[in-house]
């Protein structure tokens, strides 16, 4: 089969039936997941069935393929017109989101809940989180006082205690009475990022921890308020985290599935285990909160933007929710997608991209945008907004665009939802070492959030035995204790080695299940040394002894023990697979569709343009799909050393998916191979800028010899946020009807540029490197009019209209604030540059 073929049989098989879940009231409709969804923030609730209809239509027609709905504080001076939470008409406008969306083609989601976390009006003292806390020499429990944050009216009140048995039953008692006999549900409720900040107790918690550690916890407490001791916090955290694990998420998730619904579920920022956190639910959420930093030629980051403060995205952080999904073979794992990337009015489409192309690598495949505020169609612009970048509304900048990275982002999870991961290796994640070390967080407890991955991951042996794999080529997912336990596919072909990082801790039921496995067929390697102790207080030195008769097993066998400097040569013995080229910046995740290997590859780096590189599997033929262009070619391959290598062109920040083939074809005749172009023409000459559409109003037309920022041109220039045209007249170069490929390359775009030759749209640039293939024969000799219509950022015309009118500033709690969370006042920014800022130039290829 093609692969255009093969893509146009997935859209149409996810068109038909994307959503095959229990869920009895959501079975028959046609949801896209493939499609992206997002976050859609209800101001106050103060919504009308008719202006839900209206974005509804709106988002379909963008492209999306479902929404979110989280209710948030309100609009003063709307104070009558918000709609408590849960009460009937509040049920009223969701019903009707429900049927619009599926008269539309779209999901609806909602969080089991307002703001976040979980709590509100019917969370009493008894129900609301806690800690501990010593008083006359007794340990009790007091109230940490928390409040729901950002809540929406109805939802106020206390955070949810996320460890006692009585508080989930308790909680969703609320919406049992809410959804009684009500049949337009939504798909999915939501529970997101875990920040209960300084409970670390419930008052049960003495008599929980007896039963599971086999002591009490009163009679060691010296040895646990001790900073230099480990054995007994370590049993405190695992007991914490069973309890989160078995009281919260399971029990909501149990829940709602007796409810109709699936979950989706962010397990970052909690005390406990991630990876067992994330599998508790049908769809494991991550986060991708402000900017990578990725390395790409181009790449703008916002330097407002606090990385000392709020961290950055990490892959490895992303491969825990991922790495869930693969381990219990589910569908999907959704991302909350660029949380502040930027500053408000200041993100691009060409900073979006990267961002997304790092989760896809990372194994998401079911985008949320975060986010979208619900805003009547009466509201001018820039209408209602959420607190935090990025705004995906129906007022933002890149709006008439938007359906392009929507386009992009479908074409790229219908491969990924419809193909299985296909990694070799395990990584056991050793929580046990984690909570022997002592927390920053408050309460002092670990809270695992994927902000500031370098607190718990980055620094441990894990994080640089996992960081070093990624940027090796291997191909990997993290496991925990407790999954060791359940998954029998471990025995089988698919996993084919499991590392455990330099570790000193270990339970002795994972220890066992090791050698279990290692019996079975299934590497295990030790990095570096062998764990020294058990984990747990309790018999402390007789289970020690038991446990270091279980370790003689690998004892004896040094070769066991590898550095980071002898795992590349061991793990070539072992026959695992390396993607050598990984080496060069290409991030990639394999997969496996219908029996045969797909790659999505995305150029994150400077190291690499084109050339060989050699597959870990091996192929007679193989195909470039780039889910940009939506275009297919067959690539050149040869055979060097027994391995099969391609040919791959993949420029800094250009993504694609590579399809392997064993079927014998067509020999390409590898003195085609493409190559540095032949020739670079600059176009030059007096052109011809106009403003066509924007705001406040449209700057005077100008004459340009040399390109830059048209900002500069004149003070209303500076202001002005919309779309501009430039138009030229140029000779081609002697020759051209001759060359084999044409390639217009726009240089330093500022922000999306639309082309057209000739009178024939060529395409749109909306990301990095902002190079369109001209189509063969759209090219004259002489007097070639090229025009180029440009779309800037908002950004310049709010600096204006905040001096002016900065009224549009009017929500409650928190209104608007910047990247460093100050208040909002784009009056004082700098313009931001706008334009094409660099040479417009043509490469061509000559025939060989």
């Amino acid at each position: 089969m093609r692969f255009n073929t093969w893509i146009a049989a997935l859209l149409l098989a996810l068109s038909i039936k994307t959503y095959a879940q229990t869920n009895k009231a959501s079975s028959s409709a046609s949801f896209n997941t493939a499609k992206p969804w997002t976050y859609w923030w209800w101001m106050g609730s103060t919504v009308t069935e008719s202006d839900i209809t209206w974005q509804l239509e709106n988002f379909a027609k963008a492209g999306l393929g479902g929404v979110h709905i989280i209710p948030i504080y309100g609009v003063k001076g709307l104070e009558k017109q918000a709609i408590p939470y849960l009460s009937p008409r509040w049920m009223e406008v969701l019903a009707h989101t429900v049927r619009e969306g599926k008269r539309l083609g779209l999901g609806v989601d909602m969080t089991t809940g307002t703001g976040w976390p979980f709590g509100g009006p019917n969370v009493s003292p008894e129900f609301a989180a806690k800690k501990w806390q010593v008083v006359n020499g007794e340990i009790q429990s007091a109230l940490t006082k928390q409040a729901v944050k950002r809540a929406a009216p109805g939802g106020e009140g206390l955070v949810l205690d996320p460890f006692s048995a009585k508080a989930i039953p308790h909680y969703v008692q609320r919406f049992d009475s809410a959804f009684a006999n009500f049949k337009d549900r939504p798909r999915a409720m939501y529970n997101d990022s875990y920040e209960v900040y300084g409970a670390n107790w419930t008052d049960d918690f003495l008599n929980e921890f007896q039963q599971r550690r086999g002591y009490d916890l009163k009679s060691q407490w010296a040895a646990f308020t001790d900073t230099t001791t480990a054995l007994v916090k370590i049993d405190y955290h695992q007991t914490l985290s069973e309890l989160l694990l078995e009281n919260y998420a399971k029990k909501w998730t149990d829940w709602s599935h007796k409810q109709g619904f699936i979950t989706r579920y962010q397990a970052h920022g909690s005390p406990g285990n991630l990876l067992d956190l994330y599998e508790a639910s049908d769809i494991p959420e991550t986060e991708s909160f402000g900017t990578s930093r990725l390395p790409i030629k181009g790449l703008r980051i916002d330097d407002q933007y606090e990385v000392d403060r709020f961290g950055t995205p990490n892959a490895l952080a992303m491969k825990f929710a991922s790495s869930a999904a693969h381990l219990a073979s589910k569908k999907w794992v959704s991302s909350e997608s660029t949380t502040w990337l930027a500053n408000h009015f200041k993100v691009s489409l060409s900073q979006i991209k990267p961002q997304l192309d790092e989760l896809f690598v990372s194994g998401i495949n079911h985008l949320f945008y975060h986010g979208t505020t619900y805003t009547p169609q009466s509201e001018a612009f820039p209408g209602w907004l959420f607190y935090a970048s990025t705004n995906y509304g129906v007022h933002s900048h890149f709006w008439k665009h938007y359906p392009l990275l929507n386009k992009y982002v479908e074409r790229c999870q219908t491969i990924l939802q419809n193909s299985q991961a296909d990694n070799d290796l395990l990584v056991y994640f050793p929580a046990h070492d984690l909570w022997a070390t002592k927390a920053r967080a408050s309460g002092g407890i670990h809270l695992l959030e994927v902000h500031h991955v370098d607190k718990w991951l980055l620094k441990l042996p894990f994080g640089k035995l996992s960081n070093w794999l990624w940027d090796n080529g291997f191909s990997f997912d993290f496991i925990s204790d407790e999954q060791l336990q359940r998954f029998a596919s471990l025995a089988t072909k698919k996993y084919k080695t499991i590392l455990v990082p330099a570790t000193t801790y270990l339970p002795e039921a994972t220890l066992s299940r090791l050698a279990e496995l290692s019996k079975a067929g299934v590497k295990v390697i030790f990095m570096e040394h062998l764990p020294s102790l058990p984990t747990g207080f309790a018999r402390q030195t007789e289970r020690a002894a038991s446990f270091q008769k279980l370790l003689q097993t690998w004892a004896s066998q040094p070769s066991h023990f590898p550095s980071l400097g002898d795992l590349e040569g061991i793990l070539a013995t072992q026959k695992i697979r390396q993607e050598t080229w990984a080496k060069n910046g290409l991030r990639y995740i394999r997969k496996v569709q219908n029996g045969k290997v797909v790659y999505f590859i995305a150029n994150q780096n400077q190291l690499f343009s084109e050339g060989w590189i050699t597959l870990a599997t091996s192929a007679k033929r193989v195909y470039m799909y780039q889910p940009l262009t939506d275009k297919t070619m067959e690539l050149p391959v040869r055979t060097e050393q027994g391995k099969t290598q391609v040919h791959l062109s993949l420029l800094s920040g250009e993504s694609c998916f590579l399809k392997l083939d064993s079927n014998v074809g067509k020999v390409l005749n590898l003195s085609n191979v493409p190559s540095s172009p032949s020739q670079t023409f600059t176009l030059k000459g007096n052109g011809k800028l106009e403003f066509i559409e924007g705001k406040p109003y449209l700057p005077t037309p100008k004459t340009v010899s040399s390109l830059g920022s048209w900002t500069t041109l004149s003070d209303s220039a500076s202001y002005f946020s919309g779309t501009a045209r430039y138009s030229l007249t140029f000779d081609a170069p002697a020759g051209i009807e001759k060359v084999s490929k044409v390639v217009l390359d726009l240089g330093d775009v500022r922000e999306v540029a639309e082309v057209t030759l000739n009178g024939q749209k060529i395409g749109t640039a909306w990301s990095l490197p902002f190079r369109l293939e001209l189509p063969a024969g759209s090219l004259k000799a002489k007097q070639n009019t090229l025009e180029i219509e440009v779309t800037n950022l908002s950004a310049n015309y709010m600096r204006l209209r905040d001096t002016q009118q900065p009224d549009w500033k009017k929500f409650q709690e928190i209104n608007m604030v910047d990247i460093q969370y100050k208040p909002f006042n784009a009056s004082k920014w700098q313009a931001m540059p706008s334009g094409l800022l660099s040479e417009v130039k043509i490469e061509y290829w000559e025939k060989k």
